[in-house]
C-alpha cells in the first residue's frame, strides 16, 4: 500500500497538510528527524502513517498518561493496532501487551520516558524489531525549554543502546537554542529539520490589563462564546475553584481542574469536557497538554503565564479543527510580582537567570503594541508579516501616541555612556540622578546624562526601555546587560521617530502612585503597615512573627490588597485556618490603605 492510499484509508485525508509529506518521506528513508510544528498542524500523522508502511513496531515516548491513552484510543478507532505500557495497566494486561509485541501484533507502542530507564523494559525492546523511535513533546528534552524534564534528558541512551535505529522528535515550540539542544542531547545524526510557520491564521490573540479580579472582563468575553467549549487558565488551585464556582453561579457549565483534585474527579472532568458535557474547564497548567479535543473555541488566561512558550502552547489548544477561535490574556502587575517570587525560590543556577529572562519576554509581549502573532513568531526565531486582523493590536483604532524620541535618545545615550555594562534599572538610576552607592562609586554622577530624566517615573522609563527592546534598538546580553544595536545608534543620531501609545505611559504612571510596577517587588508602605500588625500579633501570642504570616505572604498581600475573605484566600500562604485566626485584622489594615 502506498502512502497516499494509507493516508486516505486510515486517516480519511486525500492530501497531506504542508510539511507532512516531507517528514513522512524522511522517516521512510530511515533518517533522523526534528520537526517543529504548531499545535493543530498534524504532527502525529507524520509518524503514525510511516509506521504502517514499515516492518516492525514504532516506540513513541510521550510525557502524559492521558495524552497517550487518548492517542491509543484514536488509533484503534482508525483500525491501527496501538497500545501503551504504563502504571495504568495491571500485571496481567502488561504481560498480554508484551506478548502481542513479541508476536508483531502492535504497530505503535506508547510509553513514558521513565520506562526507558527500566532495565526489564530495555531488555524487552532489544528483543523487538523497532523501526524507529518517536520523541513527542521534544522540548521537554532541553534544559532551556519551558517544560524541562530530567527523564527526557536521559533519552540520550536511545542512541547509545539502539545506535542504528532512527529517532523522530516532534514539538510545537522551540527557539533555535532549544532546537539545537534537543538535537545534541538526543544524538540525532544529520537530522532532517523541518520548521513550520508559527502563524495560526484561525486564532485571534487579545491581551488586556486586568481590571480588579478580571471577572467582569471574563463575562463580557464569554457573551460572545455562549455554548462553546473553552479553557480558562488561572495561576493557583484556589483560583481555579473560585472562578469555576463563580461561573456556575452565572448559569455556565464549568468545572475546576488542578493537580490537587482526586484522580477520579480529574478524570471525570476531563471526560465530560472532551464529550461536550461541560462547556468550560477552569484549570492550572496541569490541564490540556496534548488534548485531542478539536472544537475548543476559546482559551482565556486570567493571569500571565511565566513564559511565552507556555502561553503559545496553551492558546494552541484552541481551534485545532481550523475553525475561527479566540484567545484572551488578562494580566496585571501583581502577576509579574508573583511569578518573580516563584523564581526567587529557585536555587541559584544559570536556569534561574534564564527564568527571569523568559518572564521579561512575557511581560514585554503583554505590553507590546506590535502584532501579537509577529511578536510570538519573533520570539521563536520566525519572521512573519503582521496579521492585519487576528490580534488586538492590528485591529485597534489608531490611539493617541506620545513622541518619546527625545526620551529614547536620553536612555540610549546613558546606556552608551555607562559603557554598555549595566542593566536597565541601573541606567535609569543614573538618568534619574540616584544617590545609590553603586552609582557614586562608579563615578556615574559626573556623566552628562546624570539626572536628566526626572520628567518620567522609573516605571515609565522601564516602559520606554521595553519599547526600545521591542523595536530592536537595544538587546539584552549576559547578566541582563543592555547593549545598543545598529538601529539604536541610528535613533541616537535622530534618524528615527519613536512613538508610544499614550495609555501605556499613563498605566505606568497610575501604577507608580501605588509603588507597584511590573518590576518592583512589593508595595513598601503597605508592607510596612502589615509587618507592624504582624509584630503586634506575634508579641501578644508569644510566637515568632513568621508563624503568623511569612514575609512572602505579606509581600503578596501588599500587592494584591484583598478587600474580603474570598480575595484574601487567593493570597500565597493563606488558608481557612490562617484566615480565621488573623484575616479580619489584616483586612482592616488593607481596607484603610
Amino acid at each position: 500500500m502506498n502512502k497516499l492510499q494509507t493516508l486516505e484509508d486510515y486517516f480519511g485525508h486525500s492530501t497531506f497538510r504542508p510539511l507532512q509529506e516531507e517528514v513522512v518521506d524522511a522517516i521512510l528513508d530511515k533518517q533522523d528527524v526534528l520537526m517543529i510544528l504548531p499545535t493543530g498542524g498534524g504532527k502525529s500523522l507524520c509518524y503514525q502513517l510511516p509506521s504502517l508502511l514499515m516492518e516492525g513496531v514504532t516506540v513513541v515516548v510521550s510525557p502524559l498518561l492521558a495524552l497517550m491513552h487518548d492517542q491509543v484510543v484514536a488509533l484503534r478507532e482508525n483500525g491501527i493496532s496501538a497500545a501503551m505500557l504504563s502504571s495504568m495497566q495491571d500485571r496481567e494486561e502488561s504481560h498480554k501487551i508484551e506478548q502481542e509485541l513479541r508476536e508483531g501484533k502492535i504497530k505503535l507502542l506508547y510509553v513514558a520516558p521513565e520506562r526507558l530507564t527500566n532495565a526489564y523494559f530495555l531488555n524487552l525492546l532489544h528483543q523487538l524489531p523497532i523501526n524507529f523511535f518517536v520523541i513527542d513533546e521534544a522540548h521537554c528534552v532541553s534544559e532551556w525549554g519551558h517544560e524541562f524534564r530530567e527523564n527526557y534528558r536521559r533519552l540520550s541512551l536511545l542512541k547509545e543502546q539502539f545506535g542504528t535505529t532512527p529517532i523522530a522528535a516532534f514539538t510545537a515550540t522551540a527557539t533555535n537554542a532549544v532546537e539545537q539542544d534537543i538535537a545534541a542531547n538526543l544524538g540525532l545524526v544529520k537530522p532532517k529539520r523541518v520548521r513550520g510557520s508559527l502563524f495560526r491564521e484561525n486564532l485571534s490573540i487579545h491581551a488586556k490589563h486586568r481590571i480588579k479580579d478580571g471577572r467582569a472582563q471574563l463575562m463580557e468575553f464569554l457573551k460572545m462564546h455562549k455554548g462553546e467549549s473553552g479553557i480558562i487558565y488561572t495561576l493557583s488551585r484556589k483560583s481555579t475553584e473560585a472562578v469555576a464556582h463563580f461561573l456556575q453561579g452565572k448559569g455556565i457549565e464549568a468545572k475546576a481542574y488542578h493537580a490537587g483534585l482526586p484522580t477520579q474527579e480529574k478524570n471525570s472532568t476531563y471526560a465530560d469536557f472532551v464529550a461536550d458535557r461541560v462547556e468550560i474547564v477552569v484549570a492550572t497548567i496541569a490541564f490540556g497538554m496534548g488534548i485531542d479535543k478539536s472544537n475548543i473555541r476559546f482559551v482565556v488566561h486570567m493571569t500571565m503565564p511565566k513564559t511565552l512558550e507556555n502561553f503559545y502552547q496553551e492558546i494552541g489548544r484552541a481551534g485545532r479543527d481550523g475553525v475561527e477561535s479566540e484567545t484572551l490574556l488578562l494580566f496585571s502587575a501583581q502577576d509579574i510580582v508573583q511569578q518573580k517570587m516563584f523564581i526567587e525560590d529557585l536555587p541559584e543556577t544559570p536556569y534561574k537567570e534564564h527564568a527571569f529572562n523568559k518572564l521579561d519576554s512575557m511581560v514585554r509581549f503583554a505590553n507590546s503594541e506590535n502584532c501579537r502573532h509577529q511578536s510570538v513568531a519573533a520570539y521563536f526565531d520566525d519572521r512573519i508579516e503582521a496579521c492585519v486582523d487576528k490580534c488586538d493590536n492590528c485591529t485597534a483604532p489608531e490611539s493617541e501616541k506620545v513622541d518619546i524620541t527625545t526620551a529614547s535618545r536620553m536612555l540610549l545615550s546613558a546606556i552608551l555612556r555607562t559603557d554598555q555594562k549595566f542593566g536597565l534599572h541601573y541606567v535609569i538610576d543614573v538618568i534619574k540622578g540616584s544617590r545609590e552607592q553603586r552609582v557614586l562609586q562608579n563615578g556615574h554622577d559626573t556623566l552628562s546624562v546624570y539626572g536628566i530624566g526626572n520628567e518620567y517615573s522609573k516605571s515609565q522609563w522601564l516602559t520606554i526601555g521595553d519599547k526600545l527592546l521591542e523595536l530592536g534598538a537595544v538587546e539584552i546580553g549576559e547578566f541582563k546587560v543592555y547593549k545598543l544595536t545598529t538601529y539604536g545608534v541610528e535613533v541616537i543620531k535622530g534618524a528615527h521617530e519613536i512613538l508610544l501609545k499614550k495609555e501605556r505611559l499613563e498605566v505606568q504612571k497610575a501604577v507608580a502612585k501605588k509603588k507597584v510596577s511590573y518590576f518592583d517587588d512589593y508595595d513598601v508602605e503597605v508592607y510596612d503597615k502589615l509587618r507592624d500588625l504582624r509584630t503586634q500579633i506575634a508579641t501578644q501570642k508569644g510566637i515568632p512573627p513568621y508563624i503568623v504570616f511569612s514575609d512572602k505572604t505579606l509581600k503578596d498581600l501588599s500587592n494584591k490588597q484583598p478587600q474580603n475573605k474570598e480575595e484574601m484566600l487567593a493570597v500565597h500562604g493563606i488558608g481557612e485556618v490562617k484566615f480565621e485566626r488573623y484575616g479580619e485584622e489584616f483586612l482592616g489594615v488593607l481596607q484603610e490603605v
